[in-house]
């Protein structure tokens, strides 16, 4: 059996792993105008502690709330930030720095604070994600990258959240790899919704990087690739006893006949655990397909059903009763498909201890440091108020610190299950409204405090002053 040629170069002898993201590189894998700011920021000596609150603007019109992923992520990037001898030589030759400021880059570290929501938490529009405190250079140069981390795994493990509400207790399986916008992406979707609910993975690279369960049936190709559909059973179910067949590679209610008649064959060593559906009408076919399989005294095989499905379809098919045991989901859940954006932003709100904000429309930040509430009357959520970070208010605190000086906290090194178990937690006490694949009307209530609009107020009037006094001046 020959699986390669033993003659093949390695690819990483032509330079191909120069165009891979990785912890040695990572610090570049950012927009050219936070460097450009940030070699600014050092020659006028703005280097005091800044505060920017990563947040959702507003929450898609097809989601009532979202689930917190990828601070894991963000929280490495944060630890190991550097610039390599490679990263500083590149830097020196664009024109816009200067070799004084690239060589400072050997020493750049990140040595900030971060509070954050643990993932897995519910949030909704304008509450921090995290919040980063650090010198003014290092907490701007990380924009990008953590925008980058929580903006996508936050997207599908929401998506993933839907999905699985959708399928009622029934296992998902995440199969989106092959579509995924990128090989970075295809990780992060079988990350986030391992985080969102989903049971595994078809990605053996996630599965083995996270230890998350993977699973995996058979392709068409290996159905055509036999003289006969009853042949390819055979074969597969000879090698991998405890398969899923595919069904409906040429016509479905003939394949699972064919499973019928495997079954008879090999009589007790007829071990196959479940067929999988991939096309057609999938309520019908399930019908029929249980009725075939419980005719047949296979009531134990189970029946998986795919193509191109989401929470919408996956409800459908729960309403109608389809005998359908578990779903794999692949493109729809791994883009996002119905919401594949949520305004994201990453905003400076403190500098040198005094409240920032823009007061561009509909854009508009809050001030200072913050705190957020939840408050909740017999098990269920009524209600958030995002507060100053040193209120004392009813209701259960989101923010954690969960890094300290540069180093992670224990609250930031989450297994990946405890996220998983915080998901369903956090989905169980929502209203009921919130967890329907409507929208909420009316939406969640989130309040801010007394205190913050207080300060909100004080900081726009002490810039509305200052734009006052320049525009006299210029007179």
């Amino acid at each position: 059996m020959v699986l390669s040629s033993p003659q093949r170069p390695h690819p990483q002898e032509h330079g191909s792993a120069r165009s891979w993201v990785h912890s040695g590189n990572a610090a570049l894998l950012t927009d050219l105008y936070e460097l450009k700011m940030v070699q600014a920021y050092l020659r006028e000596g703005l280097t005091e502690t800044a505060v920017f609150d990563l947040f959702a603007r507003r929450l898609p019109e097809t989601r009532n709330f979202l689930v917190a992923a990828g601070l894991d992520d963000a929280l490495h990037f944060l630890e190991t930030l550097s610039f390599s001898e490679g990263a500083r030589e590149y830097l020196a030759s664009l024109p816009e720095f200067d070799r004084e400021f690239a060589d400072a880059l050997a020493n750049f570290r990140f040595e900030g604070d971060v509070y954050a929501v643990p993932e897995g938490t519910a949030v909704f529009a304008n509450e921090p994600i995290l919040e980063v405190l650090g010198p003014l250079p290092q907490a701007q140069l990380v924009e990008a990258f953590l925008l980058n981390q929580i903006h996508y795994q936050t997207l599908v493990a929401s998506k993933a959240a839907r999905v699985v509400q959708a399928a009622g207790g029934k296992p998902v399986i995440e199969f989106g790899l092959r579509r995924t916008h990128g090989t970075d992406a295809g990780m992060k979707a079988a990350r986030a919704a391992f985080i969102g609910g989903a049971a595994g993975t078809s990605n053996v690279l996630a599965a083995q990087v996270y230890d998350i369960p993977a699973s995996g049936t058979m392709a068409h190709s290996y159905i055509e690739a036999h003289e006969s559909e009853a042949q390819a059973f055979r074969e597969y179910a000879s090698l991998y006893p405890e398969t899923v067949l595919l069904a409906d590679t040429y016509d479905t209610l003939a394949g699972v006949g064919e499973v019928v008649r495997l079954a008879t064959e090999l009589g007790q060593g007829f071990r196959v655990s479940a067929i999988r559906l991939d096309s057609g009408d999938l309520l019908t076919l399930s019908k029929k397909a249980r009725a075939l399989l419980d005719a047949a005294g296979l009531q134990r095989v189970s029946i998986v059903a795919s193509s191109d499905l989401d929470e919408y379809a996956i409800a459908r098919l729960e309403a109608g009763r389809a005998p359908i045991d578990a779903y794999a989901v692949g493109t729809r859940m791994g883009i996002s498909e119905d919401a594949p954006h949520f305004d994201s932003a990453y905003k400076l709100t403190e500098y040198a201890g005094r409240g920032r904000m823009k007061l561009s429309p509909n854009k508009s930040v809050l001030p200072g440091r913050k705190q957020v509430f939840r408050a909740e009357e017999n098990g269920i959520a009524t209600g958030d108020t995002i507060a100053r970070h040193d209120e004392r208010l009813a209701g259960r605190p989101l923010l954690v610190p969960v890094m300290r000086r540069g180093q992670r906290l224990p609250a930031g090194s989450d297994s990946l299950r405890t996220a998983r178990d915080r998901t369903a937690a956090e989905i169980a006490v929502l209203p009921a409204s919130l967890r329907s694949l409507k929208q909420a009307q009316p939406p969640y209530p989130v309040n801010k405090s007394a205190a913050l609009e207080a300060e909100r107020a004080s900081v726009r009037q002490s810039i509305e002053k200052t734009r006052i006094q320049r525009a006299k001046l210029n007179r």
